[in-house]
């Protein structure tokens, strides 16, 4: 079945022009914590996409009957159950990714996008709509980290996914890691940069 327009736009729109953490610089706390590591940032990007999408969806099918003036108690009750079950499934399956996460993934449920996307979209659209919103937007939140982790596991440690892949002979050679890049000021630097390379191509294609 053809997908609408808006459908579309929902799916497509947080993937580039209204990406949530380089366009409404929202989630950039968990952003900036837990990109030290490629395997983490995955593992959040995934948790937020999940529960962002499941979240939506929810709301989206109880919005008429939700009473105006206790939506956002209602809203959040949905996302801590959702962010419980993506915990302990984690701790079951996941355990040191879990522990590595820390506090940041109970942290979701305050998290800015998702509490943005009940409130703005899910209440007020369909559930095929606030889906595709949902998995565009945990997407779009998801490779920003995915992008800043890679540069800064790989250039800080020499890994990826916790597997060395410099080779020593570069090492011998005299190439030493780069320590700054496991400081958390890297990961606000690197996603400071990405923000200016998006809007100046955004800016670009727009003129």
């Amino acid at each position: 079945m053809a997908l609408s327009q808006k459908t579309k736009e929902a799916f497509l729109g947080p993937l580039n022009v209204n990406n949530p953490v380089l366009v409404q610089i929202l989630g950039i706390c968990s952003a900036l914590a837990v990109t030290v590591q490629l395997k983490p940032a995955l593992v959040m990007g995934i948790s937020v996409t999940i529960i962002v999408a499941m979240s939506n969806v929810v709301v989206s099918l109880i919005r008429n009957t939700i009473p105006t003036r206790i939506r956002i108690i209602i809203q959040l009750v949905v996302v801590a159950a959702l962010v419980t079950i993506v915990s302990e499934v984690l701790k079951a399956f996941a355990y040191d990714v879990a522990m590595q996460l820390s506090v940041y993934l109970g942290l979701i449920i305050t998290n800015c996008i998702l509490m943005g996307r009940l409130e703005a979209f899910a209440m007020t659209n369909s559930v095929k709509d606030s889906f595709m919103d949902g998995l565009g937007n945990g997407f779009g939140y998801a490779w920003i980290l995915v992008v800043v982790a890679f540069v800064r596991e790989l250039l800080g440690s020499g890994k990826l996914l916790g597997y060395q892949v410099i080779p020593d002979s570069w090492y011998a050679a005299g190439y030493e890691n780069c320590g700054m890049m496991l400081m958390p000021a890297m990961a606000l630097i690197l996603v400071g940069c990405i923000i200016w390379v998006h809007r100046a191509l955004n800016d670009k294609e727009s003129k």
